[in-house]
């Protein structure tokens, strides 16, 4: 498996892997604002991952702990 670390990838493989990844539900995210993750809309919440600022490591971090994601 190749490695998702920010140094290791382009901003358009980020936003792949996340679409991706967080394609469970079976539909697509697109348009999405309801995600029964409780995660909201995955766009936003894995923005800074996608623009190079955050590993998801951290995002999915904040988000345990209750903090605000973004």
């Amino acid at each position: 498996m190749k490695s998702i670390l920010i140094k290791d990838t382009t901003r358009e493989e980020r936003a792949r892997i996340v679409a991706q990844s967080l394609n469970m539900c079976g539909e697509s995210c697109d348009n999405c604002r309801s995600c029964w993750l409780g995660g909201g809309n995955p766009d936003t919440m894995y923005e800074d991952y996608v623009e190079g600022r955050k590993e998801i490591w951290e995002i999915n971090a904040e988000y345990n702990r209750g903090g605000t994601v973004h």
